[in-house]
Protein backbone atom coordinates (compact mmCIF):
# COMPACT_ATOMS: atom_id res chain seq x y z
CA UNK A 1 0.00 0.00 0.00
CA UNK A 2 1.56 3.17 -1.00
CA UNK A 3 2.60 5.83 1.74
CA UNK A 4 0.39 8.72 0.34
CA UNK A 5 -2.94 6.75 0.65
CA UNK A 6 -2.21 5.44 4.51
CA UNK A 7 -0.86 9.44 5.02
CA UNK A 8 -4.22 11.01 3.49
CA UNK A 9 -6.65 8.45 4.76
CA UNK A 10 -4.75 8.80 8.57
CA UNK A 11 -4.48 12.46 7.62
CA UNK A 12 -8.52 12.38 7.72
CA UNK A 13 -8.46 9.81 10.67
CA UNK A 14 -5.71 11.95 13.04
CA UNK A 15 -8.62 14.38 14.54
CA UNK A 16 -10.94 10.88 15.68
CA UNK A 17 -8.27 8.86 17.22
CA UNK A 18 -7.08 11.88 19.35
CA UNK A 19 -10.50 12.72 20.51
CA UNK A 20 -11.13 8.64 21.41
CA UNK A 21 -7.56 9.25 22.86
CA UNK A 22 -8.73 12.02 25.37
CA UNK A 23 -12.41 10.16 25.82
CA UNK A 24 -9.86 7.35 27.43
CA UNK A 25 -7.93 9.50 29.22
CA UNK A 26 -10.36 11.42 31.20
CA UNK A 27 -11.79 7.72 32.38
CA UNK A 28 -9.09 6.01 33.43
CA UNK A 29 -10.13 2.96 35.50
CA UNK A 30 -7.26 1.12 37.45
CA UNK A 31 -6.29 -3.02 36.53
CA UNK A 32 -9.44 -5.94 35.90
CA UNK A 33 -11.72 -2.81 36.79
CA UNK A 34 -11.88 -1.57 33.47
CA UNK A 35 -15.17 -1.91 32.70
CA UNK A 36 -16.81 1.32 31.16
CA UNK A 37 -13.72 1.63 29.65
CA UNK A 38 -14.46 -1.72 27.51
CA UNK A 39 -17.96 -0.67 26.95
CA UNK A 40 -16.37 2.22 25.08
CA UNK A 41 -14.26 0.39 23.09
CA UNK A 42 -16.80 -1.97 21.97
CA UNK A 43 -18.79 0.90 21.06
CA UNK A 44 -16.25 2.23 18.58
CA UNK A 45 -15.88 -1.30 17.30
CA UNK A 46 -19.55 -1.79 16.40
CA UNK A 47 -19.60 1.63 15.06
CA UNK A 48 -16.75 0.57 12.85
CA UNK A 49 -18.38 -2.72 11.65
CA UNK A 50 -16.28 -4.75 12.98
CA UNK A 51 -17.46 -7.87 15.22
CA UNK A 52 -15.65 -8.49 18.54
CA UNK A 53 -16.32 -10.48 22.02
CA UNK A 54 -15.45 -9.57 25.63
CA UNK A 55 -13.35 -12.54 26.90
CA UNK A 56 -11.74 -11.45 30.77
CA UNK A 57 -14.66 -9.91 31.52
CA UNK A 58 -12.80 -6.40 30.51
CA UNK A 59 -10.93 -7.70 27.82
CA UNK A 60 -12.18 -7.61 24.21
CA UNK A 61 -10.66 -9.56 21.19
CA UNK A 62 -11.93 -10.25 17.52
CA UNK A 63 -10.96 -10.55 14.11
CA UNK A 64 -10.55 -8.88 10.51
CA UNK A 65 -10.55 -11.94 7.60
CA UNK A 66 -9.65 -10.71 4.05
CA UNK A 67 -12.01 -11.50 1.52
CA UNK A 68 -9.41 -14.27 -0.09
CA UNK A 69 -7.47 -17.01 1.57
CA UNK A 70 -5.50 -16.57 4.86
CA UNK A 71 -2.20 -16.25 4.60
CA UNK A 72 -1.35 -16.02 8.28
CA UNK A 73 -2.92 -14.75 11.56
CA UNK A 74 -1.32 -12.04 13.11
CA UNK A 75 -2.43 -10.36 16.43
CA UNK A 76 -1.94 -6.56 17.84
CA UNK A 77 -2.37 -5.71 21.28
CA UNK A 78 -3.08 -2.67 23.14
CA UNK A 79 -3.57 -2.55 26.92
CA UNK A 80 -6.20 -0.60 28.42
CA UNK A 81 -6.01 0.01 32.43
CA UNK A 82 -4.89 3.02 34.12
CA UNK A 83 -2.45 3.33 37.04
CA UNK A 84 -3.26 4.69 40.84
CA UNK A 85 -1.13 8.21 40.28
CA UNK A 86 -2.87 11.63 40.34
CA UNK A 87 -2.65 13.65 37.29
CA UNK A 88 -0.96 16.88 37.35
CA UNK A 89 -0.97 17.77 33.92
CA UNK A 90 -3.54 20.34 33.71
CA UNK A 91 -4.86 19.40 30.21
CA UNK A 92 -8.14 19.29 29.01
CA UNK A 93 -8.54 16.27 29.08
CA UNK A 94 -7.11 15.54 32.51
CA UNK A 95 -8.55 12.76 34.47
CA UNK A 96 -11.75 13.10 36.40
CA UNK A 97 -11.19 10.65 38.53
CA UNK A 98 -8.88 11.59 41.47
CA UNK A 99 -5.93 9.48 42.17
CA UNK A 100 -6.38 7.33 38.94
CA UNK A 101 -4.18 7.99 35.32
CA UNK A 102 -3.18 6.98 32.86
CA UNK A 103 0.67 7.53 33.22
CA UNK A 104 2.27 4.96 31.06
CA UNK A 105 0.33 5.75 27.90
CA UNK A 106 -2.30 2.69 27.66
CA UNK A 107 -4.92 5.02 26.84
CA UNK A 108 -2.74 5.94 23.51
CA UNK A 109 -2.44 2.41 22.58
CA UNK A 110 -6.15 1.28 22.65
CA UNK A 111 -6.50 5.11 20.68
CA UNK A 112 -3.99 3.50 17.87
CA UNK A 113 -5.28 0.01 18.17
CA UNK A 114 -8.67 1.31 17.65
CA UNK A 115 -7.76 3.96 14.34
CA UNK A 116 -5.91 1.05 12.89
CA UNK A 117 -8.67 -1.40 13.58
CA UNK A 118 -10.81 1.25 11.51
CA UNK A 119 -8.56 1.58 8.45
CA UNK A 120 -7.67 -2.00 8.05
CA UNK A 121 -11.67 -2.23 8.04
CA UNK A 122 -12.08 0.34 4.68
CA UNK A 123 -9.35 -1.05 3.14
CA UNK A 124 -10.22 -4.71 3.22
CA UNK A 125 -10.00 -5.32 0.13
CA UNK A 126 -6.14 -4.75 0.01
CA UNK A 127 -5.96 -7.14 2.86
CA UNK A 128 -4.23 -10.64 2.52
CA UNK A 129 -3.65 -11.37 6.05
CA UNK A 130 -6.34 -12.12 9.34
CA UNK A 131 -5.74 -9.53 11.92
CA UNK A 132 -6.84 -10.70 15.49
CA UNK A 133 -7.16 -7.70 18.19
CA UNK A 134 -6.52 -7.90 21.85
CA UNK A 135 -7.72 -4.94 23.97
CA UNK A 136 -6.34 -6.52 26.84
CA UNK A 137 -6.95 -5.67 31.10
CA UNK A 138 -4.43 -5.94 33.89
CA UNK A 139 -1.18 -5.57 32.13
CA UNK A 140 0.02 -3.15 35.44
CA UNK A 141 -0.86 -5.64 37.93
CA UNK A 142 -0.09 -9.47 38.69
CA UNK A 143 -0.34 -11.80 37.42
CA UNK A 144 -0.93 -9.54 34.49
CA UNK A 145 -3.99 -10.31 31.96
CA UNK A 146 -2.06 -11.25 29.34
CA UNK A 147 -1.34 -14.56 31.28
CA UNK A 148 -5.40 -14.69 31.70
CA UNK A 149 -6.05 -13.90 28.76
CA UNK A 150 -3.68 -16.47 27.08
CA UNK A 151 -5.12 -19.54 29.43
CA UNK A 152 -8.74 -18.44 27.79
CA UNK A 153 -7.84 -18.89 24.54
CA UNK A 154 -6.71 -15.93 22.98
CA UNK A 155 -3.91 -16.73 21.20
CA UNK A 156 -6.61 -20.05 19.68
CA UNK A 157 -9.34 -20.65 16.88
CA UNK A 158 -7.75 -19.02 14.70
CA UNK A 159 -4.54 -20.13 16.00
CA UNK A 160 -2.33 -16.84 15.85
CA UNK A 161 1.09 -17.36 14.00
CA UNK A 162 2.69 -14.19 15.54
CA UNK A 163 1.83 -10.93 17.48
CA UNK A 164 2.86 -7.12 17.95
CA UNK A 165 2.43 -4.64 20.55
CA UNK A 166 3.27 -0.67 20.58
CA UNK A 167 4.14 1.09 23.83
CA UNK A 168 4.53 4.43 24.27
CA UNK A 169 8.39 6.01 25.13
CA UNK A 170 9.16 9.27 26.38
CA UNK A 171 12.86 8.70 25.39
CA UNK A 172 12.27 9.26 21.68
CA UNK A 173 10.97 12.18 19.98
CA UNK A 174 7.48 12.02 18.45
CA UNK A 175 7.87 10.67 14.60
CA UNK A 176 10.72 8.00 15.86
CA UNK A 177 10.02 4.42 16.58
CA UNK A 178 12.34 1.81 18.15
CA UNK A 179 12.79 -1.76 18.59
CA UNK A 180 15.26 -4.31 19.58
CA UNK A 181 15.51 -8.11 18.78
CA UNK A 182 16.26 -10.80 20.80
CA UNK A 183 16.36 -9.91 24.93
CA UNK A 184 14.65 -6.18 25.70
CA UNK A 185 13.14 -6.57 28.88
CA UNK A 186 13.83 -8.10 32.22
CA UNK A 187 11.20 -10.78 34.57
CA UNK A 188 9.91 -8.81 37.62
CA UNK A 189 8.94 -9.94 40.95
CA UNK A 190 7.81 -8.55 43.93
CA UNK A 191 9.66 -8.32 46.72
CA UNK A 192 8.05 -8.22 50.37
CA UNK A 193 9.56 -8.77 53.87
CA UNK A 194 7.89 -7.82 57.50
CA UNK A 195 10.41 -7.81 60.23
CA UNK A 196 9.53 -8.32 63.68
CA UNK A 197 11.63 -6.65 66.28
CA UNK A 198 10.71 -5.63 69.94
CA UNK A 199 9.42 -1.63 70.10
CA UNK A 200 10.42 0.73 73.03
CA UNK A 201 12.00 3.89 73.69
CA UNK A 202 14.67 5.11 71.20
CA UNK A 203 16.53 6.59 74.38
CA UNK A 204 17.03 2.92 75.77
CA UNK A 205 17.79 0.93 72.18
CA UNK A 206 19.54 -1.52 74.38
CA UNK A 207 16.32 -2.66 75.67
CA UNK A 208 14.64 -3.57 72.43
CA UNK A 209 14.85 -5.55 69.18
CA UNK A 210 15.21 -2.46 66.80
CA UNK A 211 13.34 -3.53 63.32
CA UNK A 212 14.16 -0.21 61.60
CA UNK A 213 18.06 -0.75 62.20
CA UNK A 214 17.84 -4.43 61.17
CA UNK A 215 16.48 -3.68 58.23
CA UNK A 216 18.94 -1.07 57.02
CA UNK A 217 21.72 -3.78 57.64
CA UNK A 218 19.36 -5.79 55.30
CA UNK A 219 19.34 -3.53 52.45
CA UNK A 220 22.55 -3.35 51.94
CA UNK A 221 23.32 -6.69 52.75
CA UNK A 222 20.91 -7.86 50.46
CA UNK A 223 22.98 -5.61 47.34
CA UNK A 224 25.67 -8.58 47.89
CA UNK A 225 23.51 -10.99 46.43
CA UNK A 226 23.80 -9.14 43.24
CA UNK A 227 27.43 -7.57 43.37
CA UNK A 228 28.90 -11.13 44.83
CA UNK A 229 26.68 -13.86 43.26
CA UNK A 230 25.39 -13.10 39.84
CA UNK A 231 27.51 -13.46 36.72
CA UNK A 232 28.19 -10.06 35.57
CA UNK A 233 27.44 -10.72 31.99
CA UNK A 234 23.53 -11.24 33.60
CA UNK A 235 21.64 -7.88 33.84
CA UNK A 236 19.99 -7.71 37.64
CA UNK A 237 18.41 -5.41 39.76
CA UNK A 238 17.43 -5.55 43.24
CA UNK A 239 15.60 -2.38 44.43
CA UNK A 240 13.50 -1.73 47.44
CA UNK A 241 11.40 1.14 47.30
CA UNK A 242 9.43 1.18 50.11
CA UNK A 243 10.17 1.08 54.19
CA UNK A 244 7.04 1.04 56.76
CA UNK A 245 8.22 1.73 60.49
CA UNK A 246 5.52 3.37 62.13
CA UNK A 247 7.30 4.71 64.95
CA UNK A 248 8.47 8.33 66.11
CA UNK A 249 11.62 10.42 66.82
CA UNK A 250 11.81 8.77 70.20
CA UNK A 251 9.68 5.79 69.40
CA UNK A 252 11.19 2.02 68.05
CA UNK A 253 8.19 0.13 66.53
CA UNK A 254 8.05 -3.78 66.66
CA UNK A 255 8.08 -3.90 63.13
CA UNK A 256 9.11 -2.97 59.87
CA UNK A 257 7.33 -3.84 56.50
CA UNK A 258 9.89 -3.25 53.48
CA UNK A 259 8.94 -3.86 49.84
CA UNK A 260 10.93 -4.13 46.79
CA UNK A 261 11.43 -5.53 42.87
CA UNK A 262 14.29 -8.05 41.88
CA UNK A 263 14.74 -8.53 37.94
CA UNK A 264 17.23 -9.91 35.58
CA UNK A 265 16.89 -11.77 32.22
CA UNK A 266 18.32 -15.35 33.32
CA UNK A 267 15.59 -18.03 34.92
CA UNK A 268 18.28 -19.69 36.35
CA UNK A 269 19.75 -16.47 38.38
CA UNK A 270 16.27 -15.86 38.73
CA UNK A 271 15.30 -19.11 40.74
CA UNK A 272 18.69 -18.91 42.51
CA UNK A 273 18.35 -15.65 43.81
CA UNK A 274 15.02 -15.64 45.09
CA UNK A 275 16.84 -18.61 46.82
CA UNK A 276 19.75 -15.92 48.08
CA UNK A 277 17.59 -13.10 48.90
CA UNK A 278 15.46 -15.14 51.58
CA UNK A 279 18.45 -17.00 52.86
CA UNK A 280 20.46 -13.71 53.53
CA UNK A 281 17.38 -11.68 55.30
CA UNK A 282 16.75 -14.77 57.56
CA UNK A 283 20.44 -14.73 58.18
CA UNK A 284 20.31 -11.08 58.57
CA UNK A 285 17.51 -10.57 60.90
CA UNK A 286 17.88 -13.97 62.77
CA UNK A 287 21.63 -13.00 63.98
CA UNK A 288 20.27 -9.72 65.14
CA UNK A 289 17.66 -11.31 67.49
CA UNK A 290 14.64 -10.73 65.00
CA UNK A 291 12.23 -12.44 63.19
CA UNK A 292 11.17 -12.33 59.73
CA UNK A 293 8.63 -13.13 56.97
CA UNK A 294 10.03 -13.32 53.15
CA UNK A 295 7.31 -13.63 50.69
CA UNK A 296 8.98 -13.48 46.94
CA UNK A 297 5.85 -12.81 44.11
CA UNK A 298 7.14 -14.21 40.78
CA UNK A 299 5.93 -11.83 38.37
CA UNK A 300 6.10 -11.29 34.59
CA UNK A 301 8.98 -13.39 32.63
CA UNK A 302 11.53 -11.37 30.77
CA UNK A 303 10.39 -10.21 27.42
CA UNK A 304 12.40 -11.59 24.04
CA UNK A 305 11.70 -9.95 20.57
CA UNK A 306 11.74 -13.29 17.97
CA UNK A 307 15.13 -12.30 16.26
CA UNK A 308 13.94 -12.92 12.92
CA UNK A 309 10.49 -11.20 13.23
CA UNK A 310 11.78 -8.09 14.59
CA UNK A 311 13.95 -7.65 11.56
CA UNK A 312 11.51 -8.27 9.00
CA UNK A 313 9.52 -5.47 11.09
CA UNK A 314 12.42 -3.22 11.21
CA UNK A 315 12.63 -3.25 7.51
CA UNK A 316 9.23 -2.39 6.49
CA UNK A 317 9.48 0.12 9.10
CA UNK A 318 13.28 1.49 8.01
CA UNK A 319 11.29 1.03 4.42
CA UNK A 320 7.92 3.53 4.94
CA UNK A 321 9.72 6.25 8.16
CA UNK A 322 13.46 6.38 6.80
CA UNK A 323 16.46 5.02 8.44
CA UNK A 324 16.67 7.45 11.27
CA UNK A 325 13.57 7.41 12.56
CA UNK A 326 13.97 4.21 13.11
CA UNK A 327 15.98 3.76 16.06
CA UNK A 328 17.91 0.38 18.18
CA UNK A 329 17.24 0.03 21.42
CA UNK A 330 18.89 -0.93 23.96
CA UNK A 331 18.03 -3.60 26.65
CA UNK A 332 16.22 -2.24 29.50
CA UNK A 333 15.26 -3.23 33.40
CA UNK A 334 11.24 -2.19 33.20
CA UNK A 335 8.88 -5.12 32.52
CA UNK A 336 6.05 -5.53 30.12
CA UNK A 337 3.55 -8.68 30.14
CA UNK A 338 3.39 -8.84 26.79
CA UNK A 339 6.46 -11.15 27.55
CA UNK A 340 3.80 -13.83 28.31
CA UNK A 341 2.68 -14.04 24.30
CA UNK A 342 6.59 -14.32 23.52
CA UNK A 343 6.85 -17.73 25.32
CA UNK A 344 3.92 -18.69 23.06
CA UNK A 345 4.51 -17.03 19.34
CA UNK A 346 7.04 -14.81 17.57
CA UNK A 347 6.30 -11.31 18.99
CA UNK A 348 7.66 -7.98 18.68
CA UNK A 349 7.50 -4.91 21.11
CA UNK A 350 7.73 -1.93 19.39
CA UNK A 351 8.18 2.30 21.09
CA UNK A 352 6.51 4.84 19.85
CA UNK A 353 8.29 8.01 20.30
CA UNK A 354 6.09 10.69 22.00
CA UNK A 355 8.37 13.17 23.82
CA UNK A 356 8.02 17.02 21.94
CA UNK A 357 10.55 19.30 24.50
CA UNK A 358 9.23 22.46 22.19
CA UNK A 359 5.71 21.43 23.83
CA UNK A 360 7.33 20.80 27.27
CA UNK A 361 6.15 17.21 27.07
CA UNK A 362 9.44 15.21 28.27
CA UNK A 363 8.27 13.27 31.24
CA UNK A 364 8.86 9.75 32.08
CA UNK A 365 5.31 7.09 31.69
CA UNK A 366 4.40 6.81 35.53
CA UNK A 367 4.82 10.53 36.22
CA UNK A 368 2.25 12.23 37.07
CA UNK A 369 2.87 15.20 34.23
CA UNK A 370 3.10 12.36 31.52
CA UNK A 371 1.68 13.43 28.29
CA UNK A 372 2.26 12.75 24.53
CA UNK A 373 2.71 14.93 21.43
CA UNK A 374 -0.79 14.10 19.20
CA UNK A 375 1.31 13.35 16.31
CA UNK A 376 2.78 9.66 17.94
CA UNK A 377 -0.50 8.76 17.46
CA UNK A 378 -0.40 9.08 13.90
CA UNK A 379 3.06 7.06 14.16
CA UNK A 380 1.68 3.99 16.00
CA UNK A 381 -0.84 3.70 13.57
CA UNK A 382 1.21 4.13 10.72
CA UNK A 383 4.03 1.60 12.33
CA UNK A 384 0.52 -1.24 12.78
CA UNK A 385 -0.81 -0.76 8.93
CA UNK A 386 3.25 -1.06 7.85
CA UNK A 387 3.32 -4.67 9.69
CA UNK A 388 -0.29 -5.61 8.02
CA UNK A 389 -0.20 -4.33 4.80
CA UNK A 390 3.70 -3.64 3.88
CA UNK A 391 5.22 -6.65 1.57
CA UNK A 392 9.15 -6.96 2.12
Amino acid sequence: MKKEIIQKQLNDLHQEVITIREHIHKNPELSFEEYETSKFIQSKLAEFGIHFQVIGKTGITGTIQPKGAVKKWIALRADIDALPILEETNAPYQSTKKGVMHACGHDVHTAMLLGTLKFIQQNIDSLEVGVKFIFQPGEEKLPGGASMLIAEGVLENPKVDEIYALHVFPELEAGAVGLKGGMYMASCDEIYMTIHGKGGHGAMPHQNIDPILITAHIITGLQQVISRNCNPAIPAVLSFGKIEGLGATNIIPNKVELAGTFRTMNEEWRAEAHHLIKKQATFIANGMGAKIDVNIVKGYPFLKNDEALTELTKQKLVKYFGENAVIDLPIRMTGEDFAFYGQQIPSTFIRIGTKNEKKGIVYPVHHSKFDIDSNALVVGMETFINIVFQKI
